[in-house]
């Protein structure tokens, strides 16, 4: 922490060199730093990444209420954070973005927006998560530029609507994998899986939960 606050760092992941420093939320970020001669940017097209989450978001708001209500206090594995913080969260990761790509500025502190009081039930959790699922269809419905390459602020620098899209993406994605293997410990199998094939050409991370 120390080292963070010498730098003027406000978060993590960064990678420093001396007094240089940079956020390696973004992979480009990371490449051009070190100088490297790699390929970056999102594999899939912004039409692409809005299905995939379009298909995260129906599938978390399917299986979210599968877990009963007498976990939702529960704390999931390594860290301290709560099964109904954690389902909030895959619908929270989308809303964000929808903020963003409407003029806002991407923060950590409303990515850490939690539930409100009423979202008292898993129910009412998957409820509010496809009101967010509807207002990102009709918000890429309404879209007259769909590049991907208007520039967004984020609080790791500049970015594009492209790049901000599939890092929602695949955040809402894993934390899906998480609510999967949740409900698998609960013993109950999740309605409507998803695959492997769900998760492909996305920089997902290797394990489900980290270390």
């Amino acid at each position: 922490m120390a080292e963070l606050r010498r730098l003027g760092a406000r978060s993590i992941p960064v990678l420093s060199r001396g007094d240089e420093w940079v956020f390696a939320q973004n992979i480009s970020s990371v490449v051009k730093f070190l100088g490297l001669n790699e390929a970056t940017g999102p594999v899939l097209s912004p039409g692409q990444l809005v299905r995939r989450l379009d298909l995260f978001l129906a599938t978390a708001a399917r299986i979210v209420p599968q877990m009963p209500d007498s976990q939702l206090a529960t704390e999931v594995p390594n860290r301290p954070r709560s099964y109904r913080i954690l389902s909030h969260h895959i619908f929270r990761i989308a809303e964000v973005f929808l903020s963003v790509a409407r003029g806002g500025e991407l923060t950590y502190e409303a990515l850490a927006v939690g539930p409100t009081d009423d979202m008292d039930s898993f129910g009412s959790i998957a409820a509010y998560g496809e009101t967010v699922r509807q207002d990102l269809v009709g918000w890429w419905a309404a879209q007259a530029d769909r590049s991907g390459t208007q520039k967004v602020q984020t609080y790791y620098g500049e970015q594009t609507l492209h790049e901000i899209l599939e890092r929602a993406t695949w955040h809402s994605g894993q934390h899906v994998r998480q609510w999967h293997m949740l409900l698998g410990m609960a013993g109950i199998a999740p309605d409507g899986p998803l695959s492997d094939s769900d998760f492909a050409n996305l920089p997902m991370p290797s394990s489900v939960w980290d270390g």
